[in-house]
């Protein structure tokens, strides 16, 4: 009867009414699994997230001990901030999770990014980093927004963060300023990723007309070997300098790229943007996963309002619903704001770019700048927009992390 009472088929049974969150959360993890595998949404990392999801709500299997890092993170508490008591009592996702608890691995995803990265056409192009930028107000429209629907500025902070298209900027975001979200706003910003080629034509199409969309843009110029290596260099300074905070990030970003370009370092190259990146996205993705126990992923909200008649009534939130909804209206938000500063660009400019390649401004690289070719080309086959798009694409990935930056500036 001992060994009984110590099953899990015990434990989810014997106490349906405790337990039965962990069976949406099982059912969740089964999803997010058939979408990574079956529908091939961001599988490298979905995978790893869901089973994580799988593995910590099996009641009894103790991998990830939700108690020990609420006491961990809450001031006042005799345990705050004691990694002693995560490393004696914890378990093994516990210990994975300090990995996302200190911002490691997604500064070690960054070094990958930029060992992988071609900043060329941003250098060719400067002008894109203006369409990088604008379309990081998605994030800040998301803030307002958050905050107009009652969450923390913390909250609203990691919530406006997706709208970057960016996984390990959400993630590096979200674990200092509201961990306890970290699990759907993870699944949130990989699952908009992987949904590029589905959120943005619409958008697209709506904002430009026929002739916009088949403007065809002169070649880059071609960049010197020198340049290359200066740039990463150059803005690793200037972002440390401007926003300290984000310096982690961008200079991991820029660490990786230097040894891309420098020509000198091709193992290390070579390892940042294999093994090294393989080795890091399974430990972020099993350790995201596991924070998103059905005490936090299913927690529901009470507001009560006064209606008409003046009867109080009391509704249920849900914020794991509210941060999905919220994470597309970021993501619209982005896509629609790169593309009209690019119409808006055109009124200055004489040779005319494509609007097009405003929507490659979120950092989904190189998806989002794929969507911007396969658009452009739709409207006129002789158009080759690939290039041009990676400008701002590789823009949104350094204006994402500064925007991150500087919300942990403002709330961390």
């Amino acid at each position: 009867m001992n060994f009984i009472k110590q099953t899990g088929f015990y434990q989810l049974f014997a106490n349906i009414g405790v337990t039965w969150g962990n069976l949406v959360m099982i059912a969740v993890s089964f999803l997010l699994l058939y979408l990574a595998i079956k529908k091939k949404f961001e599988p490298l990392l979905l995978i790893g997230i869901a089973f994580g999801m799988l593995l910590t709500n099996l009641p009894g299997a103790g991998m990830y001990n939700g108690q020990l890092w609420t006491d961990f993170m809450t001031e006042g508490s005799e345990f705050y901030h004691d990694y002693g008591r995560i490393l004696a009592e914890g378990g093994l996702l516990d210990y994975l999770y300090i990995g996302v608890k200190t911002c490691i691995y997604p500064c070690l995803i960054f070094i990958g990014i930029g060992a992988m990265t071609d900043f060329s056409p941003l250098i060719s192009n400067p002008k894109s980093l203006l369409l990088g930028a604008a379309a990081q107000i998605g994030i800040f429209a998301t803030f307002i927004g958050s905050i107009a629907l009652g969450f923390g500025q913390n909250a609203a902070a990691s919530i406006g963060i997706i709208g970057g298209a960016d996984g390990p900027t959400a993630i590096y975001t979200t674990s200092i300023l509201a961990p306890e979200l970290l699990g759907p706003i993870a699944v949130a910003a990989y699952s908009y990723m992987a949904l590029v080629p589905v959120i943005q034509p619409p958008i697209m199409k709506l904002l430009t007309t026929k002739k916009e969309r088949q403007i065809v843009m002169k070649p880059l110029r071609s960049v010197s070997k020198t340049e290359k290596i200066i740039f990463p260099i150059a803005v690793t300074v200037f972002v440390a300098l401007l926003v300290p905070s984000a310096a982690p990030l961008v200079g991991c970003l820029m660490l990786g790229n230097l040894w891309k370009e420098s020509g000198v370092a091709e193992r290390l190259c070579k390892t940042a943007q294999n093994e090294l990146m393989n080795i890091v996205t399974i430990f972020l993705g099993i350790s995201v996963g596991a924070t998103a126990t059905a005490s936090t992923f299913l927690q529901t909200n009470r507001d009560t309002v006064i209606n008409i008649g003046g009867n109080e009534i009391t509704l249920l939130r849900l914020p794991t619903i509210e941060i999905i909804v919220m994470g597309i209206v970021a993501f619209g938000v982005a896509t629609a704001c790169g593309v009209l500063f690019a119409k808006f660009m055109n009124l200055f400019t004489k040779n005319k770019m494509n609007p097009l390649i405003g929507s490659a401004g979120v950092s989904a690289v190189p998806m989002a700048a794929r969507v911007s070719q396969t658009v452009g080309q739709k409207e006129n086959p002789s158009n080759f927009l690939l290039m041009h798009a990676m400008g701002p694409n590789v823009a949104g990935v350094i204006g994402s992390a500064i925007a991150a930056g500087v919300l942990i500036a403002l709330f961390g």
